[in-house]
């Protein structure tokens, strides 16, 4: 069990050896000892400066401006790679728990100015309003104990695409070019899967936006297991001869599924987003379906709605290539969306995820890079999230 002393974070206590590893694992590859010092250091400024994590803030906990000035050097103006970083975090985080599923997360970052790259206005759906920021989206390793973002990918929208002076003074790489955000997700998750050392999970990923059948070939092309959240008019077609709905063509989602209400059947599942466990119950059902495509070359999917209420409407709606699953482990995955909506409330933000303060693309992504092994090192300390509950309870 790791050492639980010194680091006190948010209300919960981080292990000094979780930290020690971490910095031992994932730096190992800087080829000066200068480098590993500062990146260490940030880690822990991280972890241990108050208020917002900008790079002022965790160089008043190592030595005032002289250190801002080297710090705002190493994140901004360096030459390392952030990605051969987050495939060494992913590898930590999976070696030492037991990721259930990958969960792409969209995070909206909310700016004041509009110099910082890849701001823009734009519509946020969690909190139903326009907003002037950034948008990123995240890969989570999670399972039902916890949950660590280990990759990152900074949406674009076409100003920042297409306007070469903006590119050249946030020093966007020229690989950077237009895509919807739906292919932001997949890219995010496309990224990952293409490392070496980590084992693929069920990719949890909402393409409520549209484009629903592109994203889930280019996943399922990819050789990643998919539970992609759909909107209720995606067409389907239903692929059972003894269900309603077959030989009829392409029908909305919501239409096939509400049509099978009576084959709805409860499902239990372990609710850890409200800090202790609670068990709940949906009602699920499940139906064979093919995407409408034009080559021929169809491919059954299972299609799930899940009713929080029986007297409400269906409540959300997933299609998997998991056909061989059953409805009721399908939907426990689906739950640990709510485990990383979680772990991103009580420890990613206050870990900085959402705080890095300049223009750089580069410095914007080697930021959140360590600001994700901050939240690394604190979920991964041996009884954080007790730690958490007991302090907050107490006040």
């Amino acid at each position: 069990m790791h050492r639980l002393e010194r680091t006190v974070f948010r209300g919960s206590v981080v292990a000094d050896d979780v930290v020690d590893e971490l910095c031992a694992t994932l730096f190992a590859r800087f080829p000066r000892r200068d480098q590993r010092v500062k990146a260490g250091q940030y880690l822990r400024g991280l972890l241990t400066a108050q208020g917002r994590k900008s790079i002022r803030n965790i160089a008043a906990q190592i030595g005032g401006p002289a250190a801002e000035q080297s710090l705002h050097h190493f994140i901004s103006s360096s030459t390392w790679d952030w990605r051969p970083m987050r495939a060494a975090l992913a590898g930590y985080v999976e070696q030492n728990s037991c990721p259930q599923a990958w969960v792409v997360r969209s995070m909206p970052i909310p700016k004041a100015g509009e110099h910082s790259v890849g701001v823009d206005r734009r519509f946020d759906p969690e909190r139903g309003q326009v907003f002037r920021g950034q948008q990123a989206f995240g890969v989570w390793l999670a399972s039902e104990e916890l949950s660590v973002p280990v990759n990152w990918r900074l949406f674009l929208p076409d100003p920042w695409v297409k306007d070469r002076t903006r590119r050249d003074r946030a020093e966007v790489p020229e690989e950077a070019g237009e895509e919807t955000l739906e292919e932001c997700a997949v890219a995010a998750a496309l990224d990952t899967a293409a490392w070496q050392d980590i084992t693929r999970k069920p990719l949890l990923v909402d393409i409520r936006g549209g484009a629903a059948r592109a994203a889930l070939c280019r996943l399922t092309s990819a050789g990643v297991p998919v539970i992609a959240r759909i909107g209720a008019t995606c067409r389907l077609t239903v692929a059972d001869r003894a269900l309603p709905g077959y030989g009829a063509g392409p029908l909305p989602a919501q239409q096939i599924l509400e049509s099978l209400k009576g084959l709805r059947r409860p499902v239990g599942w372990l609710d850890t987003a409200t800090g202790r466990p609670v068990s709940r119950t949906s009602l699920t059902t499940a139906v064979r379906v093919m995407l409408p495509t034009t080559s021929g070359n169809e491919r059954q999917l299972l299609l799930m709605g899940e009713w929080d209420d029986p007297r409400r409407p269906l409540a959300r709606l997933w299609i998997t290539d998991l056909t061989g699953a059953h409805v009721g482990q399908l939907l426990r995955l689906t739950k640990l969306t709510r485990r990383v909506e979680r772990d991103f409330a009580q420890v990613g933000e206050g870990a900085g995820l959402r705080d890095f303060v300049g223009r750089s693309f580069r410095g914007w992504h080697r930021h959140i890079t360590l600001a994700s092994a901050a939240h690394a090192a604190t979920v991964l300390s041996a009884g954080w999230d007790a730690t958490y509950e007991a302090v907050r309870s107490t006040g």
